[in-house]
């Protein structure tokens, strides 16, 4: 399995907006709130910032990452490449940039659960999901090099 991890550009929008968009489809817990249009913007505005990292396996995208310095908004992989290591090679590529990362994630979101705690993150405080757009219960994570 060949893996480029390679920053998005503006045609990549689309693409990350559609991986993105089958999550949602994919997740029966998650409210839908957005439509394929609104979702495929709101991926445009994060690669217009350089937040995205994409991995491209065997020339087909595959996953990406939404980070702002320290803080990762996002993390999605292609439902059939999950469970393949590109999800870790596209978090172990922000731990080499940072020193600290941090993150939320749902609680009904048990993979991302046990992903980020293998991957070292250490959970920081949950809430009843009032603070957040979806009003889903969440979990901060934190990650800092050199703590085990």
């Amino acid at each position: 399995m060949n893996v480029l991890l390679r920053p998005a550009t503006e045609s990549d929008s689309n693409d990350v907006g559609d991986i993105l968009y089958a999550f949602l489809d994919e997740t029966p817990w998650m409210p839908r709130m957005h439509s394929r249009r609104q979702t495929r913007k709101f991926c445009d505005s994060m690669i217009a910032r350089g937040w995205v990292t994409l991995a491209v396996v065997d020339g087909e995208l595959k996953a990406f990452i939404s980070r702002e310095e320290q803080f990762i908004h996002a993390l999605y992989v292609v439902g059939d490449s999950c469970g393949q290591g590109i999800g870790h090679r596209l978090l172990r590529d922000a731990q080499m940039q940072e020193l600290a990362l941090e993150l939320w994630t749902f609680q009904f979101n048990e993979g991302a659960q046990r992903f980020y705690l293998r991957e070292g993150f250490v959970e920081m405080e949950r809430t009843d999901g009032q603070g957040n757009d979806e009003k889903l219960p969440d979990i901060r994570y934190r990650w800092e090099r050199g703590a085990s």
